[in-house]
């Protein structure tokens, strides 16, 4: 006979790596469902694609011919690259496209943030109990941007691996560990944690948790370190004598020249970005507060962090993520305030608000996540072409030419594919120039072009409309991009297209 199984085994399992499950399902759901990428994960993106694919071959990398505004630096590329390289490896050997590659490497990014999330939460459980953890549990899974992000090589999302680290050794008690994580984070992935690491160093120093010797002594090695590192492998990438972190800071800061990508009002963080990150989690950070005493002190450097970065006028949700597990934890301890009072008759009313709260932000993720998938044209265009594209018959490489706008919007180098197909991103090209190029195909956001026939668009996102019937949200889309056929091409035009209406 089979043994049968050990029901207190699996509720052991569950009760350890529950929470993992349920957040880890979640965050690869929306990798494998929405895989493409945008242009403020490209370099990274990019980076890792050459690892894998070029290795010592630097010549032939992406960022020499596409340096951007700023460099960045390579450290958290080569190390996610190093620990996907055996699954790419099998890819590889089995022949299958690339595409398979941007998964593993995001994946492996992905394991990484939630396995330092972890450790934040075995902390939050030592110090506030499982309930509150499983309440910080439930408030992530139902909110999108931290699990949507989590497997996106941001610069951001390197840093709040680091970040996370420096949060768990924060509770635990060990606040020069925290102090190393968040000064590595700050040099090495986004000079701005600057902004988190000084309201956090000072308030331990002013609560004698830690001492001025002993932080000079941390901070100084630490800094050598990890200048030397990112000096080491980004001087050898870029070719050039190199500190990354310090030409973004110089660039954002002291220019001030990231104002002109846009810019916001000074309370957008707290109006705009934290609502829509937290959800029903917002209006219970305050109620964590009022309700234990100990919650004040994590999250008042936390408040002072984002203060500080409202200060300068080009905001993005991305740059302060590494505030949502602390504003989550002071949710969860509000949130299992209300549980535990439950059958009172006030608590009873806060417990309904609550359920009803935690409805209404399944409700928005659900939202965003379909706005979300529809916001990356350009890699299902590819994605479709390549499908429907292919001439067999042809033996002449097939050329596509990518603009701009379909680089940013979804296209990578993993989504290129290999045998007869040969891609250029190369910019500033008049429609006369794709007329003697002779390109086989173009991806372009615009709907007509000398010379090329519209064979299909692709739809993106283009707004939300409310209306009063249901659903209550209506998500617009219109064609975003457009793939165009060569009129020279006889076995081009013989195929049945869609067409462009």
């Amino acid at each position: 006979m089979a043994p049968t199984p050990n029901p207190h085994k699996s509720s052991k399992f569950l009760k350890l790596y529950g929470i993992d499950l349920l957040l880890g399902s979640v965050a690869a759901f929306y990798l494998f469902t929405v895989p493409y990428t945008k242009v403020e994960e490209s370099f990274n993106i990019q980076a890792m694609h050459d690892f894998l694919y070029h290795r010592h071959h630097l010549d032939n990398y992406d960022h020499l011919e596409f340096s951007g505004v700023v460099p960045r630096t390579f450290v958290g590329a080569l190390f996610v690259s190093l620990l996907a390289s055996p699954i790419v490896v099998v890819i590889s050997l089995l022949h299958l496209p690339k595409i398979y590659s941007l998964f593993a490497v995001r994946f492996v990014l992905g394991f990484i943030i939630l396995s330092t999330l972890r450790f934040f939460r075995i902390q939050v459980r030592k110090q506030f109990g499982p309930q509150v953890e499983a309440f910080f549990g439930i408030l992530t899974v139902i909110q999108f941007h931290l699990l949507f992000y989590s497997t996106r090589p941001l610069p951001n999302v390197l840093a709040l691996g680091l970040v996370n680290l420096a949060y768990g050794y924060w509770l635990k008690g060990t606040f020069y560990a925290a102090l190393k994580c968040l000064l590595f984070a700050t040099i090495v992935f986004r000079c701005d944690i600057a902004l988190l690491l000084c309201p956090l160093g000072l308030q331990l120093l002013l609560s004698k948790s830690i001492s001025f010797k002993g932080t000079l002594k941390c901070c100084i090695g630490t800094a050598l370190l990890s200048i030397g590192l990112t000096m080491l492998v980004d001087t050898l990438m870029w070719k050039r004598l190199v500190w990354p972190e310090f030409e973004v800071f110089w660039f954002n800061s002291v220019l001030n020249r990231s104002s002109e990508w846009g810019t916001h009002p000074f309370h957008w963080y707290f109006t705009s970005a934290l609502p829509r990150s937290l959800l029903a989690a917002y209006p219970l950070i305050v109620l964590g507060v009022l309700l234990d005493r100990r919650i004040l002190s994590y999250v008042f450097p936390i408040f002072s962090f984002v203060l500080l970065y409202s200060k300068l006028p080009h905001k993005e949700l991305r740059f302060i993520i590494g505030s949502i597990p602390i504003f989550n934890l002071s949710a969860a301890v509000g949130a299992n305030r209300i549980h535990n009072n439950r059958k009172k008759s006030f608590w009873k009313l806060l417990h309904v608000a609550v359920f009803a709260f935690l409805l209404f932000s399944l409700g928005c993720t659900v939202v965003t996540f379909m706005a979300s998938y529809n916001n990356y044209p350009a890699g299902y265009a590819l994605r479709d072409l390549h499908q429907t594209g292919y001439l067999s018959n042809n033996v002449n490489e097939q050329w596509v030419h990518i603009d701009t706008f379909s680089a940013i919007n979804g296209i990578s180098r993993f989504c290129e594919l290999n045998f007869s197909w040969r891609y250029s991103k190369e910019e500033g090209l008049s429609q006369d120039d794709f007329r003697r190029r002779n390109f086989t195909y173009l991806l372009n956001e615009h709907s007509s072009i000398d010379g090329f026939k519209c064979l299909f668009s692709v739809c993106g996102f283009s707004k939300a409309h409310l209306q009063l019937r249901f659903p209550p949200i209506l998500l617009v889309k219109e064609p975003k991009v457009f793939v165009h056929g060569n009129l020279l091409n006889k076995d081009v035009m013989r195929r049945n297209w869609p067409g462009c209406s």
